[in-house]
């Protein structure tokens, strides 16, 4: 009997990594919510408490090209598989305190780092998964869905279930999300294919040479260096903008929670938005014009809070940058399958990271000092011409024929 054809099995891998993805960052959405009210529960001191949240995303900084030299080593699938098993471990030990109601801040902090690591190794293991389990014609659809998977379901629906969830009860939250993680882990054995990048074994290389091998791809590339450079900016803003945003809406627009919630939903809105439309804007506009309105969006994201205080038109730059984060990271995920060799997609996409998603912290310190000394408005006034700076390396570098190359 014949095997599945290739239109089958690229429909049904891409249903299997949009129901992993969308139940781990449903999960990672929860947490993200979850560790710090648990870490406000035991401590009253605001340095403690960030320094949980920032556990769930120093590993970024501290192992991510280590990280990529393992994607490109081994096998992606059971790196994903690894990935979760730490999750599990780490909720399974949070459960467990919290049932017998023995939660100590020292288990916080722990397992925060836990899940910080495993997300290291999902997120680098899954964006190089794609391409073996997914031919060039469904790519774009596969990275579209992802995209939108993980926009909903870590930053508007994770914090939202997370909220009822913990109404009810701590255990009962902390338990779901080890289900959560759980059934993703199933969801994997669905995934047909081989998930091993090929390479040349024949001369051993050792593990800084292969790192500095994915840091020079990526620097040596113009149009790779480009696009990392300007989501370094892009993303330090929207790390600002996430640090600063409920300050500004409580001070400045006198906002209640529930109007300030407007605002929250429409980016994720407009990150479903973009995922549901990215297929008819490249088709219309073509990639290279989708990807700029992503400065567009990113820019009027930033922008709208420096010029008026009025809910509609920040909560609309919300949704714009939204729209344009995906539009983004659709289209940069789909070149970098097309352009970066398979055996390198590990340690080109920790390299990238590193700088791209480093950047958000430094972002939102950035934005909260100069919030501080000249005012909130004038930060976003700042960000938004940030944005506006990429604008002209962005066109000069990214051109069609580039992209068509």
């Amino acid at each position: 009997m014949a095997g599945p054809g290739p239109q089958q099995s690229n429909r049904r891998n891409i249903a299997v990594l949009v129901g992993f993805t969308a139940a781990t960052n449903l999960a990672d959405g929860v947490m993200k919510m979850a560790l710090p009210l648990l870490a406000a529960q035991l401590t009253s001191s605001p340095a403690q408490v960030t320094a949980v949240s920032l556990t769930l995303t120093a590993p970024w900084l501290l192992i991510a090209l280590h990280v990529g030299v393992l994607v490109d080593r081994f096998d992606r699938r059971r790196l994903l598989w690894g990935a979760n098993g730490l999750r599990l471990a780490a909720m399974g030990w949070l459960t467990v305190g919290a049932a017998g109601g023995s939660l100590p801040l020292a288990a916080l902090f722990a397992a925060g780092a836990v899940l910080g690591v495993a997300d290291v190794i999902a997120g680098t293991a899954g964006s190089a998964i794609v391409p073996a389990a997914v031919g060039p014609d469904g790519r774009e659809r596969a990275n579209a869905w992802v995209s939108g998977a993980e926009t909903v379901c870590q930053e508007f629906a994770g914090p939202f279930v997370g909220g009822l969830l913990f109404a009810a009860g701590t255990g009962l939250a902390l338990g779901v999300t080890w289900i959560a993680y759980a059934a993703a882990a199933l969801v994997l054995l669905l995934l047909a294919g081989r998930f091993r990048a090929e390479r040349d074994t024949s001369t051993p290389v050792s593990v800084n040479a292969q790192i500095a091998e994915g840091v020079r791809y990526l620097w040596r590339h113009r149009l790779m260096r480009t696009l990392a450079l300007i989501l370094t900016v892009l993303c330090g803003v929207w790390g600002g903008w996430l640090a600063v945003i409920p300050l500004y809406a409580k001070q400045e627009m006198g906002l209640t929670p529930s109007q300030y919630g407007i605002v929250l939903s429409a980016l994720g809105v407009g990150g479903l938005v973009g995922a549901l439309t990215v297929t008819t804007v490249n088709r219309l506009l073509g990639m290279r014009w989708a990807m700029f309105a992503d400065l567009v969006g990113t820019a009027a994201m930033a922008a709208l809070p420096a010029l008026t205080t009025q809910v509609w038109a920040v909560a609309a730059g919300a949704f714009l940058g939204g729209m344009g984060g995906t539009l983004w990271t659709v289209n940069s995920r789909t070149i970098t399958q097309r352009l970066v060799p398979d055996e390198m997609l590990g340690r080109f996409g920790a390299a990238s990271r590193l700088f791209t998603w480093g950047a958000m912290p430094l972002g939102a310190a950035l934005m909260g000092l100069i919030g501080e000394l000249a005012g909130l408005r004038a930060a976003f006034a700042v960000f938004a011409l940030a944005t506006a700076f990429t604008i002209v390396p962005f066109l000069r570098t990214v051109t069609p024929d580039r992209l068509k190359a």
